[in-house]
């Protein structure tokens, strides 16, 4: 995962990625104010206008157009939704027409530009050169546990004939093992879905409270998927640990922007 600058914006790419259109975005050289400042990339309480001007920044830094962004409605579900040529420019510039929540999005249409959002939950970039099918994933700790990251391989493998051997993944930054603090309904749920086998990504602190490594069982439940070690970039990077760099919702509430992850095939 590399860091990168452009124009006055600062975003992440991913090994394996460089071929396409893509990034993760820091909340580092947009126009919006205040709580949003600067980088602001979801509507929110943040000015439509403000919204328009970041996208079209990054756009322009990464080559590809803001009329082209398909946003869904993430729910912390796990449903993944294949994009179509109709899908191009709705959640950014004509409304959402998908009455249920998506948390994932794959497709094979070029140039329509895959868009998803995070304040500390983990987004996962999907690419399989051979079959030219992209995605993009949701994937909190509600996604994690319903394996939403593994559901969206099955449904590569399923709709576009895709073998996770082909494919790659970038995991973008995420609130990290040091900061994920949650109480222990949370790991009875992670242990009802993974069993014993994640107890290595689970730290008891004492009186009630554990620590998570959510990207680590982001990218375990890839690795059961099939997907390849060295086809995986995660990221290392804390988004509660640089509040200059990331919009963190575990500091600053509902009062705040979200970082995009985009990818689109040329």
């Amino acid at each position: 995962m590399v860091l990168t600058e452009k124009n006055g914006i600062k975003y992440y790419t991913f090994k394996g990625f460089e071929q396409l259109p893509h990034c993760f975005t820091t909340r580092v050289g947009g126009v919006s104010q205040g709580s949003y400042s600067s980088l602001n990339m979801a509507f929110r309480e943040d000015k439509r206008e403000n919204i328009l001007k970041n996208y079209e920044l990054v756009c322009n830094a990464i080559g590809v157009k803001k009329e082209n962004t398909f946003w869904t409605k993430q729910v912390h579900g796990d449903n993944i939704v294949v994009a179509t040529e109709e899908d191009r420019g709705k959640g950014l510039l004509k409304p959402r027409d998908i009455e249920e929540g998506y948390d994932g999005v794959i497709t094979n249409i070029k140039d329509i530009v895959l868009t998803g959002f995070s304040a500390d939950c983990v987004l996962v970039f999907f690419y399989d050169a051979k079959r030219k099918v992209i995605g993009v994933t949701h994937s909190g700790w509600r996604g994690t546990v319903k394996k939403i990251v593994q559901k969206t391989v099955q449904k590569m493998q399923t709709v576009f004939g895709c073998d996770p051997k082909d494919i790659v993944c970038g995991i973008s930054p995420s609130i990290g093992l040091d900061h994920f603090e949650v109480d222990e309904p949370v790991v009875t749920e992670f242990k009802n879905t993974f069993g014993n086998t994640v107890d290595s990504y689970i730290l008891e602190k004492g009186n009630g409270k554990y620590h998570i490594d959510l990207n680590s069982i982001v990218e375990y439940t890839l690795l059961g998927c099939g997907i390849d070690l060295n086809n995986i970039d995660k990221a290392t990077v804390c988004t509660m640990c640089y509040p200059q760099l990331f919009y963190s919702h575990r500091i600053m509430g509902n009062s705040r922007g979200s970082m995009a992850g985009l990818i689109s095939l040329r």
